[in-house]
């Protein structure tokens, strides 16, 4: 049994867009909506990048019934846990039993931007564990003073808060983070259908946690046009590697684009309407132990992606 949902990208959509393909995705029978966290895009072409918190708002006020959760946030550079913590207590608040937090170790891309140093991963793990601690805390309800190796919360107490807590989702892509997620979090966010991670991740306590999976697809009725929309909006799916977290502009990506291929791309961005391409990608996820997976279509053409999604997918999972 598989859930499916809809990655809302705030790196290639206005705010009031996102919104809309949120209500499209409810009325059409997704489960949830993943949105994503970011300061910068990846590359210029993409040109956006909301405000995560008050889009989350526009979405609560606009759906019924749709769950939504961050995918991810990065609580420890840019902006600190205590903030964190109000924001996804009044996310909750507004749509109660429908939001879930996911957080992950981040991206220089997005933290650098007040100068504070980025460090490296060990480091930006034992960050993300404290900050996990400090909203937890802070969820509580009662006044907290916290003096940590990371974060300070001196005499803070968050008065809105929802009547059932939101669930942590942790990112991970390797054992470390796998190890730490399992520990910390109450469900798991990949972007690749890796079983060991999954594995490691259930190996912890409770067993049966829910794991979102991502995947990038680009539905056009020609195949070749949709590797030409991929390579051209989201060519960052073709760099390999830590390169991703370490980069600092989008300027960056877009010298290390230059020697991304269209075919690097399409290695892993389903391209095209090929009714089984897209059904063989989905069940590579759910044969990993994903129960969550959340599709992301490249490029400024959604309409493209809920009618082909409308037709020949949603209905075989249903």
């Amino acid at each position: 049994m598989v859930t499916l949902g809809y990655t809302l990208s705030g790196e290639e959509h206005k705010p009031n867009d996102l919104v809309r393909h949120a209500q499209k995705a409810e009325s059409l029978g997704f489960e949830f909506v993943s949105i994503s966290d970011h300061f910068h895009p990846w590359v210029d072409k993409q040109g956006e990048s909301v405000f995560v918190w008050g889009v989350i708002g526009g979405v609560a006020h606009a759906t019924d019934r749709i769950s939504l959760g961050t995918g991810v946030t990065c609580p420890t550079v840019r902006i600190h846990p205590a903030i964190i913590a109000q924001a996804a207590a009044t996310a909750a608040s507004m749509m109660p039993g429908r939001f879930y937090l996911g957080v992950g170790t981040g991206e220089n891309l997005n933290e650098h931007i007040l100068g504070d140093h980025w460090p490296a991963y060990d480091q930006r793990a034992e960050m993300l564990e404290e900050a996990v601690d400090v909203i937890r805390m802070l969820w509580e309800g009662e006044s907290v003073t916290y003096y940590g190796n990371y974060y300070t919360v001196e005499n803070a107490r968050i008065y809105t808060l929802p009547d059932k807590l939101p669930p942590i989702m942790v990112a991970a892509a390797g054992e470390k983070s796998a190890e730490l997620a399992s520990r910390i979090g109450d469900g798991l966010v990949m972007v690749s259908a890796d079983a060991d991670i999954v594995e490691q991740f259930r190996s912890g306590s409770p067993t049966q946690r829910p794991v979102y999976g991502q995947i990038t697809v680009c539905c056009h009725q020609d195949a070749e046009e949709a590797r030409k929309i991929a390579h051209e909006w989201w060519p960052n799916a073709g760099i390999q590697g830590e390169i991703s977290q370490m980069l600092p502009t989008p300027a960056h990506f877009e010298q290390v684009a230059k020697l991304v291929r269209e075919e690097d791309v399409a290695e892993s961005v389903v391209c095209g309407n090929d009714v089984d391409a897209h059904r063989a990608k989905i069940q590579e996820y759910i044969d990993a132990g994903i129960d969550h997976v959340y599709i992301h279509q490249v490029g400024p053409d959604q309409d493209v992606f809920f009618d082909f999604y409308e037709q020949h997918i949603l209905p075989h999972y249903n």
